[in-house]
């Protein structure tokens, strides 16, 4: 057995300490800001994929914050139009904002669900959140006030 005894003075001994620590959280902090640990974190979107059910859609609503009435006011089934004028410009760029891209829908069957919102920043009442899916997907959708003066924004809370 070999023993080897060295005499450090405590000065050194601190500055090695120091560096040690500066070392470890460096590595910290390396190991947090990795690509993937923001990805996961910066992808807070729900998924629009694997939508099935009313209740997935009424989760899917509530991942944006907003809380509906548990059953939709209307379920209607809409053609997209093949070739979309300019009428539909402001609503394709609206959607569009959202990751959405309902050209590549044109000329399908889709379904809008409607939905009541219950908790509107402003209290106002009647507000509305409309989910367009294809399939199983969720390819648009909005919050609108149907009122005169009304209002149109994106599912993001404002």
């Amino acid at each position: 057995m070999l023993i080897v005894t060295a005499k450090i003075p405590r000065r050194k001994l601190a500055f090695g300490a120091a560096v040690a620590a500066l070392a470890c959280c460096c590595a910290l902090v390396l190991n947090l800001t990795r690509t993937d640990f923001w990805a996961v974190s910066a992808s807070t979107e729900p998924d629009p994929t694997g939508v099935k059910s009313n209740e997935d859609r009424v989760d899917y609503l509530r991942a944006f914050g907003w809380e509906v009435n548990s059953e939709p006011l209307a379920t209607q089934e809409l053609l997209i139009p093949e070739e979309m004028d300019e009428s539909y410009d402001e609503y394709l760029t609206l959607q569009s904002e959202q990751g959405f891209d309902l050209t590549k829908y044109a000329g399908k069957r889709v379904k809008r669900y409607t939905y009541e919102v219950t908790n509107y920043p402003t209290g106002e009442q009647g507000v509305q959140a409309n989910l367009l899916l294809y399939k199983n997907t969720v390819i648009g959708g909005e919050v609108l006030s149907p009122q005169l003066d009304g209002f149109l924004h994106g599912l993001t809370m404002p």
